[in-house]
């Protein structure tokens, strides 16, 4: 017997979540359902490396809303389901358990699965990802055997499960492929800075290193194998090295992509009446560098969300959301707005010394970004220079005791 929905949502993310709110708050009053392969109700994604991975936080706490809250919405919760197909004609999609469910509009907000290793090993009891749930309970359930964990990749994920372990008192050794950290997202300063940071809690921290293969011992893994043959003893390996977008069945049914499913301006797909929203939407944004590209952030997954519910309403108006993120490591909190892809030139406000400063970004002369380390008044002040594209004197941006809010008046 099937099922069919005036809308049906596919991912129960942060993106999911925020579509199923928008609609409701928009008056949408049709049949609404969230598909999601996780057997959970929503959930916040960003405390599993960070306050859940350490104990801090329970599962319960970082529930999105009471389990209750979705049903009072008319809001139908299908978990643990998987979609395999779509029928864009049909307005239908396949299941893995054999269901199908039929759609009136279908968004697509599915998220991403994590990049495995590509190397011998990588599937070995004791390699670990950090995306769902799941993925940190198996963690924590290991954590009291383990003493020697081995983080590949250099990436936030990497960086704030290092810090987390090295609090708990592990013995963490960090490898980064690169030449520095967070390489693909920050300069220099801001990489030397997370560098030194975690080298002085005691993170082994690597760069410019590969991974042979993962070492094991009766089936579980023992180490982790450089290329140049050294081995580093591991009880356990966290793998954070990107997710590979859900976009399978979409490609498959003939949407336009790649690494990623193309939307519009109102996240749109090229199939009719399927939208995409969140990290599996490779979108044209106004804040980038002029090529499309995927943002993996709560950040874009809620405004994405937020832009495909209007349309769907009748509101439509066009995602122009000026972008954001977070990072927590020990007792520094990372706030970044704007993209910094394509900088041509960075200027320190502040010193990294004290571990309160800013970095800010130029490209042409113009403001595009902010890396604000325990500085969230740059944070604040600077999104308004970045949504003008703000140019300004460069000897004026490197005073932190002049705040940035005085600036934009005189941007031109």
């Amino acid at each position: 017997m099937s099922q069919a929905y005036d809308v049906l949502i596919v991912g129960t993310g942060h993106g999911g979540a925020q579509a199923a709110l928008a609609l409701r708050q928009g008056k949408f009053g049709g049949s609404l359902a969230m598909l999601g392969a996780e057997p959970d109700p929503p959930y916040e994604r960003p405390p599993l490396s960070k306050d859940y991975l350490s104990g801090e936080k329970s599962f319960d706490r970082i529930l999105l809303r009471p389990e209750s809250f979705w049903a009072e919405r008319g809001i139908d919760l299908l978990p643990g389901r998987r979609v395999t197909g779509v029928d864009p004609a049909a307005h239908a999609v396949a299941l893995e358990d054999g269901g199908r469910i039929s759609y009136g509009r279908l968004i697509w907000a599915a998220g991403g699965e994590p990049r495995r290793l590509p190397c011998a090993g990588g599937d070995l009891a004791g390699v670990h990802a950090i995306r769902t749930r799941a993925d940190v309970d198996r963690l924590i359930a290991e954590l009291p055997r383990v003493s020697r964990v081995v983080v590949i990749g250099g990436g936030y994920i990497g960086l704030e499960a290092a810090a987390v372990l090295a609090r708990l008192g592990k013995q963490v050794v960090l490898l980064e492929a690169l030449d520095r950290v967070l390489a693909r997202v920050a300069g220099e300063t801001l990489s030397r800075f997370y560098e030194a940071e975690h080298r002085a809690h005691g993170v082994d921290l690597r760069v410019g290193v590969a991974v042979d293969c993962i070492e094991a011992r009766g089936g579980v893994v023992c180490g982790v194998r450089l290329a140049g043959g050294e081995i580093l003893p591991a009880d356990a390996v966290i793998v954070g090295i990107g997710i590979v977008p859900a976009v399978a069945p979409l490609l498959a049914a003939g949407a336009e992509g790649g690494d990623g499913v193309r939307v519009d301006a109102h996240c749109r797909t090229s199939l009719p009446d399927v939208y995409a929203v969140g990290d599996c939407a490779l979108h044209d944004n106004l804040y980038g560098a002029g090529r499309p590209l995927r943002l993996e952030s709560v950040q874009n997954a809620n405004d994405q969300a937020t832009t495909a519910a209007r349309d769907i309403v009748g509101q439509g108006a066009p995602y122009d959301a000026v972008p954001w993120f977070w990072s927590n490591q020990y007792d520094l909190r990372l706030q970044t707005v704007g993209l910094s892809a394509g900088f041509d030139r960075e200027i320190v406000r502040g010193d990294p010394a004290v571990r309160a400063f800013s970095v800010v970004y130029l490209r042409e002369g113009r403001v595009i970004a902010l890396d604000c380390v325990n500085a969230t008044r740059d944070y604040v002040q600077g999104r308004a220079l970045v949504a003008a594209r703000a140019v300004l004197p460069p000897e004026r941006l490197t005073d932190p005791g002049v705040p940035l809010k005085e600036l934009l008046a005189a941007a031109v």
